[in-house]
């Protein structure tokens, strides 16, 4: 009977085969799907070692995909959870932010409000067991698995303190976890709203309304909107931002695919909070996808200025199609293109080179469109800022105090010595605080090496590859000595950025994600610039007619 069945399976699936005539595109399909079955079935049988049927295929299949875009995946069903997350914000858990530093699995951030918090877990807790379960050899997602589940399900974790040589245990309740599209809103200066946009989750319009609203009743006349390292998300959230500040009615976005339903223009379909209020938006290389349809709708109606750099560059639209097993497939179905009528997508995945390498449009070629009011805009290759602001890179010495976790174990030491601080946009270090610190790392292991010493050691190699280094010895060994790094100059030559980096990680020990937010107001160039801006509206609205350009 088996053999019998298995006959009519193969007979109805070559009599679809042969359905098809030779060239046609579903025949190239089915003929392909029935080499790789029959492939994977022989190297199934025959490969001297056992092989994982599972993780062979989905290896084949994110291979495959990966010749498209790297936003074609495959999510499968252990995934779907995650990508859930992803999309609407929303997860059971206890709400905190896990990580490792210095080979510990270490708590990062709690979620004000939630589960951990309110039992008392610190940033910079030790995270030993979940439910009896030792943690330390596990992968952070593993961990992550562990500590989330369905609401109102309990939970066990064990925790060892900075200071307490002694472990405790604390029961929590799993709660349904809500991460906030706009972690922060406030006044930063007496009429300057600002409301920073990390997500575009579900509900991230009402977030930024609701910010919006709340900001003018407290005086504020302007805004700035900060989208920097806003990865994007929900296309019908990035509309309903854009409406917020722009006229029902207003085309916002169109999408164009291969699929004729994927040929729709959006409008705003809602009633707007405020089409007057001056806007300031933060971009950054990081603002992509959704960020970036906000940003370049701000620009195309001339109702705002661009703050910041280039932002990244993502012009395309995915969407999630149903797949066998409760499996998911996210696909790229079609290319957004804002008001102008320019797509900002800056990579062609199209067109590859020999290696496979898709690269991005060059400046040279990207195509010139206009705004509303009549300024040159461009597309292929993300959206460009009106106020172009240079990026403070930090010193070696700084990256490698973070990178090695003294910044961050030094800010949990501190918080067992001082009981509080001031607000987070005062709060300061002072010289004597500093000099604590210079002498808590007296004892550690931080050695870096700076990009000219880099560059030097490429120049010896070269020396000598070439054989010129015995002619330059001598002036190689008085450069070497002229700039190789000292820790302790370095230490006070940089102070400025470590205290920086130093104040914003103690902030967060007392007022987590909004002390870390609010401690960087006067450290911040590009807020700075955007509020530069705001005080001096005769110069936003220059730019904004094409006058200054």
């Amino acid at each position: 009977m088996r053999r019998f069945k298995i006959a009519i399976i193969s007979l109805i699936f070559f009599t679809f085969l042969a359905s098809f005539g030779p060239n046609d595109k579903y025949f190239e399909i089915a003929k392909n799907l029935d080499i790789f079955a029959t492939l994977f079935k022989e190297v199934n049988r025959y490969y001297v070692d056992e092989v994982d049927p599972t993780e062979l295929v989905n290896i084949g299949i994110n291979s495959m995909l990966s010749t498209l875009d790297p936003y074609t995946n495959y999510i499968p069903e252990e995934q779907i959870d995650d990508y859930r997350t992803m999309t609407t914000g929303e997860y059971g858990g206890i709400g905190a932010v896990i990580g490792r530093k210095n080979n510990k699995i270490t708590v990062l951030m709690p979620n004000e409000g939630y589960a951990a918090e309110k039992a008392g877990v610190q940033i910079g807790d030790e995270l030993l067991k979940i439910d009896g379960q030792e943690v330390k050899d596990l992968s952070i997602s593993e961990i992550s698995k562990l500590l989330k589940g369905n609401e109102g399900s309990p939970l066990e974790i064990t925790l060892k303190r900075m200071g307490n040589p002694e472990s405790f245990t604390l029961n929590l309740t799993r709660e349904r976890i809500h991460l906030n599209n706009v972690p922060y809103y406030g006044l930063v200066a007496d009429d300057i709203g600002f409301i920073q946009l990390t997500d575009f989750t579900q509900n991230a319009s009402k977030e930024v309304k609701n910010a919006l609203i709340e900001l003018k009743k407290e005086g504020a006349k302007k805004i700035i909107l900060d989208l920097r390292g806003n990865p994007g998300g929900l296309l019908s959230e990035a509309i309903n931002i854009a409406n917020i500040f722009l006229p029902r009615g207003s085309e916002v976005v169109s999408t164009r695919g291969k699929i004729q339903e994927w040929n729709k223009t959006h409008r705003a379909l809602n009633a707007p909070v405020d089409t007057e209020i001056p806007i300031a938006v933060l971009i950054s290389k990081n603002s992509a996808s959704a960020a970036e349809i906000v940003s370049g709708v701000i620009q195309d109606y001339d109702r705002g200025v661009l703050v910041g750099h280039r932002s990244f560059g993502k012009g395309l639209v995915q969407a999630t199609r149903p797949l066998s097993y409760n499996s998911k497939l996210k696909v790229t179905v079609a290319k957004y293109h804002i008001p102008s009528g320019r797509c900002i997508q800056a990579i062609d995945y199209s067109h590859r080179d020999i290696n496979g390498y898709a690269d991005k449009v060059p400046d040279s070629l990207r195509v010139a469109f206009k705004t509303k009011g009549g300024r040159t805009v461009y597309d292929g290759g993300g959206v460009d800022p009106d106020i172009p602001v240079d990026k403070e890179n930090y010193a070696p010495i700084v990256w490698s105090l973070v990178s090695k976790g003294l910044i961050f174990d030094y800010a949990t030491e501190f918080k067992l010595k001082h009981e509080s601080i001031p607000p987070a946009k005062e709060f300061k270090l002072s010289q004597e605080e500093f000099n604590s610190f210079v002498a808590w790392l007296s004892d550690k292991e931080y050695d870096y090496t700076t990009s000219v010493e880099k560059m030097l050691a490429e120049l010896i190699e070269n020396a000598k590859a070439e054989k010129y280094y015995e002619d330059i010895k001598g002036q190689i060994d008085n450069l070497d000595a002229k700039i190789s790094h000292n820790k302790e100059t370095d230490l006070q030559k940089f102070k400025g950025e470590i205290m920086e980096v130093l104040e914003r990680e103690i902030s967060s020990r007392y007022y987590l994600q909004t002390g870390i937010i609010e401690s960087s107001f006067d450290d911040d160039n590009e807020l700075d610039a955007a509020i530069e801006l705001l005080s001096d509206m005769d110069n936003y609205y220059s730019i904004l007619s094409g006058e200054d350009s």
